[in-house]
């Protein structure tokens, strides 16, 4: 307050207002001595005494009087009535500043977009981790927390929801697609079903058997999803018969699938639809593919990769010589999983996992079964 106080003290507008002042007193006490001067002549100079009738003397007075007064009041009373000026902005400031604040505060708050439209991403990545910092107790860990989400969230545009997905597990006759026939294998059936604002033109499907080019495609989840195929299944990542994309539909039309294979790897691509894309609208997407799982690993693994609003995974094992699987399910979340499976009484077995949360990518399922 005291530096506002000499800024408005040695304002450039405040100087010139008080030179103002002070000339127009000069120039009223002056022209009012001039009057009076005048008034005193008419009085003694003959020819002139018809002057006599008009107030020269008392608009002359009245001049000089104000100018006078102005100037005593300036020389005497101009730093004061500045120092007071001050004093009484200062406490309609100091009374406004709460009310100010919290209007700021409140409008920031509950109004997303005035804080849009005032704010960068940065400034609105350090309101975030303040206001996480201040509710955790722990800035570190505020900052820890909010850069992990930020990554998950943030970097990939595009968000599923009300994901469902549907797992069918049967046998695979021994010789076909295993090496020497010798290696038993599940042919799991998988079709996911979904609806998003697709932002991506084009969705990627990899089966490849190297460890490092499949971390470095897990890393970039947007619309690519991998699988991984290690050296000791015996199968080749690069074949059909170890993994096919079936179908791919948006909105229920069939989109073209188009493949390509290298040694080691095979890669699938679809085209969204450019239509699509420029719509911004939800449209829903499904698609079904064919791999094959190690029956001695008893292991099945779903990866979700893109931020999910809604998750509903059902596997069916009916054809299979399983007795039992347990699930483990790596989705962070205050939320709890729901699991629920047939009666032992009722035909089939068929284990189903529902999750109404959000699960951000590289989250997911395992499936852990004892074989009878």
């Amino acid at each position: 307050m005291v530096y506002f106080a000499i800024v408005l003290m040695h304002d450039p507008l405040q100087r010139l207002y008080r030179t103002k002042l002070a000339l127009l007193a000069t120039l009223l006490t002056f022209t009012g001595l001039g009057l009076l001067l005048l008034a005193k002549w008419i009085e003694h100079s003959a020819g002139w005494h018809w002057l006599t009738a008009w107030p020269i003397s008392d608009i002359g007075s009245g001049l000089f009087t104000t100018g006078l007064l102005g100037v005593a009041l300036q020389y005497f009373d101009g730093q004061d009535s500045e120092v007071r000026a001050t004093e009484r902005l200062e406490r309609v400031i100091a009374r406004s500043v709460p009310a100010m604040r919290d209007a700021v505060i409140d409008g920031f708050a509950f109004e997303p977009d005035d804080l849009a439209r005032v704010a960068t991403a940065e400034t609105l990545d350090k309101i975030v981790t303040n206001g996480l910092s201040i509710r955790l107790g722990d800035a570190s860990f505020a900052e820890e927390i909010y850069t992990d989400v930020r990554k998950q969230a943030i970097g990939t545009p595009e968000r599923l929801h009300d994901a469902r997905i549907s797992i069918r597990l049967s046998p695979l006759p021994m010789g076909r697609g295993t090496p020497n026939g010798r290696a038993p294998q599940f042919v799991a059936t998988v079709r996911w079903e979904y609806s998003l604002v697709p932002t991506y033109p084009t969705r990627r499907f990899v089966c490849l058997s190297s460890l490092a080019e499949y971390r470095e495609l897990s890393q970039d989840s947007a619309a690519n999803s991998a699988w991984y195929v290690g050296a000791r299944t015996g199968m080749d990542a690069s074949s059909k018969d170890t993994f096919e994309l079936m179908t791919f539909a948006v909105d229920g039309e069939e989109r073209t699938i188009r493949r390509s294979a290298k040694t080691g790897s095979q890669a699938y691509s679809v085209s969204i639809g450019k239509d699509a894309i420029d719509a911004g609208k939800p449209v829903t997407v499904a698609y079904a593919y064919r791999t094959l799982v190690s029956v001695d690993e008893h292991l099945l693994q779903l990866r979700v990769d893109q931020p999910t609003r809604g998750l509903s995974i059902e596997l069916d094992y009916s054809d299979t010589d399983i007795d039992h699987i347990n699930v483990l399910d790596f989705i962070a979340s205050s939320e709890r999983t729901r699991i629920s499976r047939l009666p032992p009484a009722m035909p089939g077995k068929i284990v189903l996992i529902e999750f109404d949360g959000w699960v951000f990518p590289r989250s997911g399922v395992a499936f852990v079964w004892v074989l009878a």
